[in-house]
């Protein structure tokens, strides 16, 4: 049986304020604070790119990993090193894996963290493999129009790594997923620009997501009371309070805490679970979903071990 045995990440440490940006958009504290939440983003330098934000989140996870063990390596990101080849192999690269190592890139967005576990388990299960890594990174600063207020607000850059293999921590009990592809264009980048359709995404994160965990819920006999912990991607800080409050979820339950780095894609359900994995009174079952461009969706129910 695998499962998540340890999880590394790396949060930008540019810091740039959204207050400085009010006047711009003719928005007021109380819009940054309590609608978007995020008062700050974490953006890469001009000279750095997704493999080498992943390497910083390797050497985050605090523990010594035989990288010559590693038999597949996973990168979930829309946006790569470069178009060809896949940035997985450039990964494999810089940390001189073994030539046996499988390596592939996966173009998700704010799903792509629950979809990568799930292909990284099933892969590797399949495969009777022992060891292997889950990378997410999506730098957004790259396609970001600076004075579109609908994007340049929300996006910060980060990097995780989850390391997969039998002596873990949390398993997966069951994955659901789906998808919308007549949203498509809602999240849309096109000549390296991306655009994003704000009230279109809210409308479905708040009617589908809030439906599709009660159905997942019901077809795993739990209820709301059952799940002690519930991660949720990090859109906005009013898409979380009103995913809790349609799904009568406590505040501390479910928590907002991208306040100072924004919406790291990908990344932002690893950096929560990340805190989760080793506190002393850590949660039994916890609950993952992921929602964004696609439109795409998936979820997940945690069990420790």
């Amino acid at each position: 049986m695998l499962g998540i045995n340890n999880i590394g990440t790396y949060i930008c440490e540019n810091k740039f304020s959204n207050f400085k940006r009010k006047h711009d958009f003719n928005i007021n504290d109380e819009f940054i604070k309590n609608k978007i939440g995020f008062q700050e983003l974490s953006k890469i330098n001009t000279n750095e790119n997704t493999s080498e934000l992943c390497l910083k989140a390797l050497k985050n996870i605090g523990m010594e990993l035989n990288l010559k063990s590693i038999e597949c390596l996973i990168l979930v990101s829309q946006n790569p090193d470069v178009k060809i080849p896949h940035t997985s192999a450039i990964l494999h690269k810089k940390l001189n894996l073994s030539s046996n190592c499988a390596c592939f890139d996966i173009g998700l967005g704010c799903s792509g963290y629950v979809y990568g576990l799930s292909i990284i388990l099933s892969f590797m299960s399949t495969n009777k493999l022992k060891n292997g890594l889950l990378f997410t990174c999506d730098p957004y600063s790259k396609i970001i129009d600076q004075k579109d207020k609908n994007t340049c607000l929300l996006f910060g850059d980060a990097a995780s790594v989850t390391y997969i293999n039998d002596s873990y921590i949390y398993k997966p009990l069951a994955f659901k997923f789906g998808t919308n592809g007549g949203g498509y264009t809602d999240i849309l980048c096109e000549n390296n620009t991306l655009n994003m359709n704000g009230r279109a995404v809210f409308e479905f994160s708040a009617t589908v997501i809030p439906k599709h965990i009660l159905d997942f819920l019901h077809e795993q006999n739990f209820n709301i009371a059952d799940i002690e912990y519930f991660i949720f991607h990090q859109g906005s800080k009013y898409i979380i309070d009103t995913l809790k409050k349609r799904l009568n979820i406590e505040d501390s339950k479910a928590p907002f805490l991208a306040n100072f780095y924004g919406n790291t894609i990908s990344s932002s359900i690893p950096i929560l679970l990340e805190k989760e994995l080793f506190r002393k009174n850590s949660y039994n079952n916890i609950l993952l979903s992921g929602f964004g461009a696609g439109l795409s969706w998936g979820s997940t129910i945690l069990q420790r071990k």
